[in-house]
């Protein structure tokens, strides 16, 4: 991304356990700030906005798309397609999950 414009970050969070999950924050070295958004469309314009939580179904999964909820990277630091960021994934039970995730240009490469 040019400058420090914001980056999305996708993907699909599964949850195989029998209790539901509540995603509430996510933080990466690579962003100034990481939140959770969610696109939002209302009288034909859409909107930003960011979100407290995500549940996850017991034995389902949440899926992190273009158009709807995803992660919001705020001054984003060099990300170079290609490369990969460390994102850790905060839960209401205290609990946290770290992955790669890759990075790629506007158009998905």
């Amino acid at each position: 991304m040019p400058g420090a414009l914001p980056a999305g970050g996708y993907f699909t969070l599964a949850n195989p356990g029998p209790k539901p999950v509540t995603l509430i924050a996510a933080q990466s070295p690579a962003c100034g700030s990481l939140m959770l958004h969610m696109t939002h469309t209302m009288g034909g314009m859409t909107h930003m906005m960011p979100v407290d939580k995500v549940d996850v179904p017991a034995g389902g999964s949440f899926e992190f798309k273009p158009g709807s909820y995803h992660l919001m990277c705020m001054e984003p630091k060099a990300l170079k397609p290609g490369t990969t960021v460390p994102v850790t994934l905060k839960f209401a039970d205290g609990t946290s999950l770290t992955a790669s995730f890759a990075v790629k240009n506007a158009t998905g490469k």
